[in-house]
């Protein structure tokens, strides 16, 4: 059974970018690269830590702009943060790890998997916007197609926050509530919103390339989102070559209200990758 473990966390530099960072250490193989979710931090994995870290090393990364990791404004975009990632497994000296990649990091594993092929064991990805055209519930798909984003400017962050992680079906530990808090505090909310705000260019790049992407790949899809619709996953399974499609039922933070069943996709993704 999971418990609630967070993860002790540091800093380091890549590619002159100050990043925040969990890594479990150890001699575990494989390795698992998971990425922050939003708006919310890589203290989202607490849920799934002491799992995930008994079956392999674990590494989890605030993407840039995200969590408490420094903002690169070019790297806000899908494509671009794919790149990042293929650069911080090299950094890391993380081998061929298995990406596990929820919501705004979907976009970005599927094109590291498609321009680094070689960096990347197997992907977990679900819950990230994907299908074209755009399929998204709200608030999403208005930060996304928002004409600019003057007036989000004037909203309190802590409130959009506040409202985005209330959707949780159980209460949140102090700790890890108010870590998603501090980590969009000022402008980083909404500046943090130009990478959504990437996917009407983007995703349909992405569309293309998805019948390209050979590694494995398992989607969840949780069958009460309604941020990021079941459609999105059912996108990426249908033109995906090597994919699997694993639906819970649970909402949006999937790997929050439903920790078991997520760790344990996982673990089962990554066995099927090497069997």
């Amino acid at each position: 059974m999971n418990t609630t473990t967070i993860p002790e966390v540091n800093f380091r530099t890549v590619d002159g970018i100050r990043i925040r960072y969990a890594d479990s250490g150890g001699t575990h193989q494989p390795t698992i690269l998971l990425t922050s979710p939003w708006p919310e931090s890589l203290y989202a994995f607490a849920p799934i830590w002491e799992t995930l870290t008994a079956y392999a090393r674990v590494f989890a990364v605030d993407l840039p702009g995200f969590g408490q990791s420094e903002r690169r404004d070019e790297l806000l975009s899908p494509r671009a943060m794919g790149g990042f990632l293929a650069q911080l497994i090299t950094t890391a000296q993380l081998g061929r790890p298995h990406v596990v990649a929820p919501d705004v990091g979907t976009a970005a594993a599927l094109f590291a998997a498609a321009d680094h092929p070689e960096q990347i064991a197997g992907l977990v990805v679900g819950a990230g916007g994907t299908a074209v055209p755009l399929q998204l519930g709200e608030p999403l798909a208005s930060w996304v197609l928002a004409p600019d984003l003057d007036s989000y400017r004037r909203v309190d962050p802590q409130a959009v926050v506040s409202a985005a992680i209330a959707n949780h079906t159980d209460a949140l530990p102090d700790p890890i509530r108010n870590d998603y808090l501090s980590s969009y505090r000022g402008d980083r909310f909404v500046e943090s919103m130009r990478y959504v705000r990437r996917y009407p260019e983007e995703l349909p790049t992405l569309a293309a390339l998805l019948p390209t992407i050979a590694t494995p790949v398992t989607v969840i899809g949780a069958l009460n989102d309604r941020v990021v619709p079941l459609a999105n996953a059912e996108f990426l399974h249908q033109r995906l070559p090597n994919s699997r499609l694993v639906l819970l039922n649970s909402g949006h933070f999937a790997w929050e209200e439903t920790p078991n069943l997520y760790a344990a996709t996982i673990l089962d993704a990554i066995d099927a990758a090497h069997s």
